[in-house]
C-alpha cells in the first residue's frame, strides 16, 4: 500500500506574480500525515491558511483562485500540479502575496525546489480514490468535457481545438504520473493576442514578459499593437515569428499547448484532495470545467465514504447469534429477519441476514423470479436499529418497537436467493423518550441495495 509523503526540509522560492509585478516570496515546508495541501497568507495578520480544497473554488477566469474567509490566493494550479507530479501528500505552502511566482509560466522551477528539500515518506497509507466505473461532466455551454474511467493508476490525456489555424487541434498524454517531471512539468502557459491585448487593457499581468507565457498571434497585428508590447514588455524590437509566436521564444515541444493544458488538469484536480486511480480524459479542459468536475468527484467520493461497504469476518463468533437477538426483539419465525448482530455501540450496530430460497414471501414474490421484498428489506433494517435501542433499556424483553416514519428510501439492486446483506444502522440524533431516528444502509455483493431514514418507538408492553 501506498505511504503519504511529504518533504524533508523547507525550501524558499520568490519570483514576480503575473498579475501584480511584485516579488513574491514562497516557502515550501514539511506538513504532518493527513494534512493535504495548504496555503498560508504570511503578509496577512494572523497568517490565514487557506486550504487547497474544491470547495474554496471562487473564480476561474485566468487561473484557479481559492478563497476562505475574505482571504485569497490566486492561480494556485502550477504549484499543486508540482506537488502531485512528485508524489507529495502533505504540504505547507507559505507565501507573502495573493499569488505564488509565475517563473516561466510552468511547473519546472517548482518540481525542482521540491525536489532539492528531498521527498520523505511517512507513516499513514495514502488515501486514493479507485474508479470503477466511468464518470462523466460536461458544460453544455462550451462543449468541454471530462471523463474519468478506471484504470490501473492515475492516467490523463487531453485534447484541445481553439478553432485556430495558428495552434491548431493537438493532443497530450500521461501515462504515468511519474514521468509528470519530465513530460509535462515545464509545459508554460499560452495566450492568444487577443487575450493578451484585453489583459493589458486592463492593467492586467504586470509580471508578465514575453519569457513566461507563449503567445500565439491569431490575428492580424497592428504596428500600433506593436507599440503597445514593446512598452508593456520593456523591449525595443518585437517580431512574429515564423511558428506564429511573438518574439524569439521557441516552443519545448509541438504540443505545448496540450501539455499545458494537461499540467492545469493535474493541479485542479489536486483540490479533490485523493490521490485518483484513473485514466482522465479531458475534451477542451480549462480551470472551469477542470474545477467543476473536481467539485462533482469531490461529491461522489464523499458519497461513498458515506455508503462504504462494512467488511466484517463472517467465520468469527458473532457478538449476538438468533438465540441472543430473540431475547432483545419480540419478533419470531417467520418473521424474524436479522440472523446476527455483529457489531454494536452507543450510537450504531450491525446486522446481518442470509437470504435463503426457503423464505416463505419467495413463494408468492415471485415464483418464477424470486426478488425479496423492499417492504421486508426496510422491515429488517428496523429490526436491526431495534437491538440498537432496545440495549438501552435493562428489560428489552418487556418493550415492543412500533415504526414511527421512514423517509429518503432507496432500493438500488436486487436481493435475490442466496445473498447475504449486511446492515447498517447508524443514529442520526440521540435516543430521547425512547424514540430512534436512524440512518440505515443495506449492502450486499459489495454495493448498497437499500437505504432509508427510519424513526422508531420503543414502548413497554401493556
Amino acid at each position: 500500500m501506498l505511504k503519504q509523503k511529504t518533504i524533508q526540509k523547507e525550501v524558499t522560492l520568490t519570483g514576480v506574480g503575473l498579475h501584480t509585478g511584485k516579488e513574491v516570496t514562497m516557502v515550501f515546508k514539511p506538513a504532518p500525515e493527513n494534512y493535504g495541501y495548504a496555503f498560508v497568507r504570511v503578509d496577512l495578520e494572523g497568517s490565514p491558511t487557506i486550504e487547497a480544497k474544491v470547495e474554496y473554488v471562487t473564480e476561474t477566469e485566468r487561473g484557479t483562485n481559492l478563497e476562505k474567509k475574505g482571504v485569497s490566493v490566486n492561480t494556485s494550479e502550477h504549484v499543486l500540479a508540482a506537488a502531485v507530479g512528485l508524489g507529495i501528500d502533505n504540504l505547507l505552502i507559505e507565501i507573502n502575496a495573493s499569488e505564488p511566482p509565475i517563473m516561466d509560466g510552468s511547473s519546472k522551477f517548482f518540481v525542482e525546489a521540491l525536489e532539492s528539500a528531498g521527498v520523505q515518506e511517512q507513516t499513514a497509507v495514502a488515501e486514493e480514490y479507485i474508479v470503477k466505473e466511468v464518470i462523466t461532466y460536461k458544460d453544455e455551454d462550451t462543449g468541454s468535457e471530462i471523463i474519468l474511467m478506471p484504470a490501473d493508476e492515475y492516467q490523463v490525456t487531453t485534447m484541445v481545438d481553439f478553432g485556430t489555424k495558428i495552434l491548431g487541434t493537438q493532443n497530450a498524454t500521461l501515462d504515468h504520473i511519474s514521468h509528470f517531471k519530465k513530460e509535462i512539468s515545464a509545459a508554460r502557459t499560452f495566450s492568444f493576442l487577443h487575450e493578451l491585448e484585453t489583459l493589458l487593457e486592463h492593467n492586467l499581468i504586470k509580471g508578465g514578459d514575453l519569457n513566461n507565457a507563449i503567445v500565439y498571434v491569431d490575428k492580424e497585428i497592428s504596428s500600433q499593437t506593436l507599440d503597445k508590447l514593446k512598452k508593456a514588455f520593456g523591449k525595443e524590437e518585437i517580431n512574429v515569428t515564423s511558428n506564429g509566436i511573438l518574439d524569439n521564444l521557441e516552443l519545448r515541444w509541438a504540443n505545448e499547448a496540450a501539455k499545458h493544458k494537461l499540467l492545469d488538469v493535474v493541479g485542479d484536480l489536486a483540490l479533490v484532495g485523493t490521490r485518483i486511480r484513473g485514466k482522465v480524459i479531458a475534451n477542451k479542459p480549462g480551470h472551469k470545467i477542470n474545477t467543476m468536475f473536481g467539485k462533482h468527484l469531490s461529491d461522489l467520493i464523499k458519497q461513498e465514504k458515506r455508503k462504504k461497504v462494512p467488511v466484517y469476518d463472517l467465520n468469527k463468533p458473532p457478538l449476538m447469534d438468533i438465540y441472543d437477538i430473540m431475547k432483545v426483539l419480540p419478533h419470531r419465525p417467520p418473521f424474524l429477519l436479522i440472523d446476527r448482530i455483529l457489531d454494536l455501540g452507543d450510537d450504531f450496530v450491525v446486522g446481518m441476514k442470509n437470504v435463503s430460497m426457503n423464505e416463505p414471501f419467495f413463494v408468492g414474490h415471485f415464483p418464477e423470479a424470486p426478488v425479496m421484498p423492499g417492504v421486508l428489506q426496510i422491515e429488517a433494517m428496523a429490526q436491526c436499529g431495534g437491538v440498537l435501542v432496545l440495549s438501552t433499556v435493562p428489560d428489552p424483553e418487556n418493550y415492543l418497537t412500533y415504526f414511527m416514519k421512514m423517509d429518503n428510501v432507496k432500493f438500488k439492486q436486487k436481493v435475490l436467493p442466496g445473498d447475504t446483506i449486511i446492515f447498517k444502522a447508524e443514529l442520526i440524533t440521540p435516543i430521547r423518550r425512547g424514540i430512534c431516528h436512524m440512518k440505515s444502509v443495506g449492502y450486499a455483493n459489495g454495493k448498497v441495495v437499500v437505504e432509508a431514514e427510519l424513526m422508531a418507538q420503543i414502548a413497554r408492553k401493556q
